[in-house]
């Protein structure tokens, strides 16, 4: 078949819609410091700054009347947020020293550790990597884990501003000044309707990005400023489920091979969460060379097979959600990760290893991070020309950040992914032979592209994955996922016939039949050769903001509406 090649059709980040040039409104709401995204890393950051402030309050410092503010696009904390999730504690630790490991948000430790290699109906236990044992580490829910952390939070005087996506940065002469939020109440054209809320400035003199993957923000301020990295980020699509079950597995299991080809990275976890509640879920690279690869019919097949099938008989899918995932390690981190008035931190940096799993301590240790430069250069009293706080003073961020990667899995791990482009045989060898040598191996970087430039030659073909006792279809999977988007909102998606005629034709067929079986959450339909997009089906996973249509922030509180994934 002729290669299918996303970024042929991939309509550029909309800059103009992202980034606003001016200063706030006079009626902006006035801060210090903002945290765009209320997930772990912006409430970490928040945290710490205000512990900061707390601290200068009692000792009669230049923090001590510090106002910070963090925003977040669902309705509630933690509703937007879904992870596996097996978490390191370091970053709790760090913030609360003195609590006791029963007081963390964490659902209990690790008992125990199974990697399995799946064929169709069989299994075989293969040897734990090093990177992926989870002595000393705790499963948990990252919803409730927000929840918890905004608490916390707000009793330390940050304002938590739920239901608030920020829509645009403002800035003036290279600096950041604050964000726009999205209006509220548009109709589908885009008028104001009933409950028309419009939008509102928050100024701020430091602003930190932490918005998630493929922050939209974080994505236009880098291609602004130019800032690239050694290798582009790359990313995966996970779809996870929540069940409620007989009798959860007495370990933390993963898997690899079935039902993914050999030339497919990716694989599945399954977590006892805590009496009878169970996480699966399957996790695959967006770089697969599929025309229609859909990773929620795999997740389908996979429960399909006799060892998943027993864990599930009886029992009962209680949650469902999607996000995509920043796999490209240390090599795609931005070569800078501040600027005049802004910090980015967390999935929008790209904090995530691979090897071993994890993202969830990392977000947090780079807010913390964050944090700590902010409160640096806000006491040496000091702002940029235009009122943000200046580049320079922030660069420590960026500094502090490379040095405790470099001395952590994140860096050590580097190449592992990328060992993969080559297959699973060979890059289980080269994984092999990295973690043998402490990622010495193999010396040098291994270049990559982004997923969005990988042609698309194969076919996978599923069939029949519905037909099984536990499956579930798109449609009611994101019933499952609690969608409370209106049904008149405006699209906040960017396909390339909305570009005009700079951009060429329409979407062709085959791109449609693309996104279909890409979306997991059924927001693209290919009728005939044109594109349907039933845009308030979507839980923001951003899977086809990597290879094809753009996600833009919308009215606040759309979109899923998670409580324990």
């Amino acid at each position: 078949m002729k290669p299918l090649i996303p970024a042929s059709e991939q309509p550029p980040l909309p800059q103009g819609r992202l980034i606003v040039e001016g200063d706030p409104d006079p009626e902006a709401v006035p801060l210090d410091v903002l945290f765009v995204g209320g997930g772990p890393a912006g409430l970490a950051g928040a945290i710490r700054l205000a512990q900061l402030a707390a601290h200068d309050r009692a000792e009669g410092g230049p923090l001590a009347g510090l106002e910070i503010g963090v925003l977040e696009k669902s309705g509630e904390l933690g509703e937007h947020c879904l992870s596996g999730a097996v978490v390191n504690p370091e970053a709790f630790r760090t913030l609360f020293p003195d609590l006791d490991e029963a007081d963390l948000p964490l659902r209990g430790r690790v008992a125990g550790d199974r990697v399995l290699l799946l064929t169709q109906r069989g299994r075989v236990r293969i040897p734990t990597p090093p990177s992926m044992r989870n002595h000393g580490h705790h499963v948990g829910s990252i919803c409730e884990i927000v929840r918890w952390l905004g608490a916390k939070a707000e009793e330390l005087g940050v304002n938590v501003f739920t239901g608030f996506p920020a829509e645009a940065l403002l800035m003036r002469g290279g600096h950041v000044l604050g964000v726009r939020t999205t209006p509220a109440g548009l109709d589908r054209e885009g008028n104001p309707a009933g409950g028309y809320m419009p939008a509102t400035d928050l100024s701020a003199r430091a602003t930190v990005l932490a918005e998630g993957t493929r922050g939209p923000l974080s994505q236009a301020w880098l291609e602004r400023e130019g800032v690239g990295s050694a290798n582009p980020q790359i990313f995966a699509l996970g779809v996870k489920e929540l069940w409620e079950v007989a009798q959860p597995p007495d370990a933390v299991t993963h898997t690899m091979g079935w039902p993914l080809p050999q030339d497919v990275f990716g694989g599945s976890f399954i977590y006892p969460m805590g009496g009878n509640l169970v996480s699966l879920g399957l996790v695959v690279g967006l770089d697969a060379p599929y025309v229609d690869l859909d990773v929620h019919a795999l997740l389908q097949r996979f429960k399909q097979h006799p060892f998943v099938r027993r864990i599930l008989d009886g029992g009962e899918l209680v949650e469902w959600g999607a996000k995509t995932i920043p796999e490209g390690g240390y090599h795609a981190i931005p070569d800078r990760l501040s600027g005049d008035g802004l910090l980015i931190a967390g999935d929008a940096a790209g904090l995530v290893d691979v090897a071993s799993l994890k993202g969830i301590h990392y977000a947090m240790r780079s807010g913390i991070l964050a944090a700590d430069a902010i409160g640096r250069a806000l006491s040496d009293g000091h702002d940029g020309a235009e009122g943000a706080v200046s580049a320079a003073r922030l660069a420590s961020y960026d500094a502090a950040l490379r040095e405790s990667l470099i001395r952590d899995p994140l860096y050590r791990n580097r190449n592992q992914r990328l060992a993969f482009k080559s297959g699973f045989f060979s890059g289980s060898l080269k994984a092999g032979l990295m973690q043998a040598t402490g990622g010495t191996f193999p010396g040098a970087r291994i270049p990559s592209e982004p997923d969005a430039a990988r042609p698309r030659r194969k076919r996978l073909d599923l069939e029949s994955v519905y037909e099984g006792e536990h499956a579930v279809a798109k449609v009611d999977a994101v019933f499952r996922s609690g969608n409370a988007t209106r049904d008149d909102i405006p699209s906040h998606l960017v396909i390339r016939e909305e570009q005009g005629e700079e951009a060429g034709e329409a979407v062709s067929p085959e791109m449609a039949e693309l996104y279909e079986s890409l979306c997991p959450a059924a927001v693209y339909e290919r009728d005939g050769d044109r594109l349907v997009v039933n845009a308030p089906n979507c839980i923001d996973c951003k899977a086809t903001d990597v290879l094809g249509p753009r996600w833009t922030p919308r009215e606040g509180g759309s979109g899923p509406v998670y409580k324990r994934l």
